[in-house]
């Protein structure tokens, strides 16, 4: 077929990759977000999507929206059989999604209706679900409720972090969404609607977010730090003699311990919290880079009792 591919993080790379690799479609043009800041420097840097299709020689758009009059005519103009949509990170317009041939299809990180919108992996590792998936759908205008025509469950484990459950899922879903096409291609895919039961939303993260209560109960603590792992990063400020420097929690587990909310209950990082205790596994001290406990431990010592903020 010929297509447009449409994503721009690491998630949507996989499966870009995947497609090229294929070689049995012609992919007629990459869209991809405009280049960001990125980095210290705060330097114009394109997107994994964007700098792996100029590598490979394909024609790269980058639009500020795709709603612009003139994005839309040349899309329209592209005479493409189908669009694949992969975090592209812009709602589109009616014109866009159905101006290819057969439409557009978006491969979604979570087992619709659940987890709808924008961060579906981290908002399914924060609420503890032991299951998620991947699927293709049919993009419609509303928010992830097009039908589904594919899809592969992956488990979440307790010490699964989001940057975890994101880099199987990728894999899972460029493998799905290649199996898919020539179904779609043959008119073969079997297309079913969403049921309204279960329909939940994933939330935009905000930067509030990441600061960690302690006076919240434990399991909701260890789910919020691998939740937004390994970015944003649930946060902490861990008291020193210069000051309260800032701490990113990366990994963490779990434990049927007591002690008052976020009181360092022994020498391993055991902290208190409203309802048990979570052990922290792996952290990231603020202007350095991410460590193990035991390595961190023995640069900045934390003694039992002392009470992080």
């Amino acid at each position: 077929m010929r297509i447009a591919f449409l994503g721009t993080p690491d998630f949507a790379l996989a499966a870009l990759r995947r497609l090229v690799a294929d070689a049995g479609h012609e992919i007629a043009c990459v869209y991809s977000q405009p280049p960001a800041p990125r980095g210290r420097g705060q330097t114009l840097k394109a997107s994994p999507v964007h700098a792996y299709a100029m590598d490979q020689g394909l024609i790269v758009r980058t639009p500020v929206s795709m709603r612009d009059p003139g994005e839309v005519l040349a899309f329209e103009a592209l005479e493409l059989d189908a669009a694949v949509v992969v975090a592209f990170g812009q709602i589109l317009p009616a014109e866009v999604i159905d101006a290819p041939l057969l439409g557009t299809f978006n491969l979604h990180g979570s087992l619709l209706p659940r987890w709808r919108g924008a961060a579906p992996i981290q908002r399914a590792v924060m609420a503890g679900d032991p299951v998620t998936g991947v699927e293709v759908m049919r993009l419609t205008e509303g928010l992830d409720e097009g039908p589904v025509l594919a899809s592969e469950t992956l488990r979440i484990g307790p010490l699964d972090t989001a940057g975890a459950v994101h880099d199987r899922m990728a894999a899972i879903g460029a493998e799905l969404l290649a199996r898919t096409l020539p179904l779609i291609e043959a008119g073969t895919a079997i297309e079913t609607p969403q049921t309204e039961d279960g329909v939940t939303y994933a939330k935009k993260i905000r930067p509030k977010e990441a600061r960690i209560d302690w006076t919240r109960p434990g399991v909701e603590i260890d789910r919020k730090i691998r939740g937004l792992s390994p970015f944003p990063g649930a946060w902490f400020a861990l008291p020193t003699d210069k000051g309260p420097v800032r701490v990113k929690a990366l990994l963490s587990a779990f434990e049927d311990a007591e002690g008052p909310p976020g009181q360092v209950l022994d020498d391993r990082l055991l902290v208190g919290t409203a309802k048990g205790a979570v052990r922290l596994l792996r952290v990231q001290r603020e202007g350095k880079g991410p460590q193990d406990a035991a390595d961190f431990l023995r640069g900045v010592g934390v003694a039992a009792g002392t009470v992080l903020g």
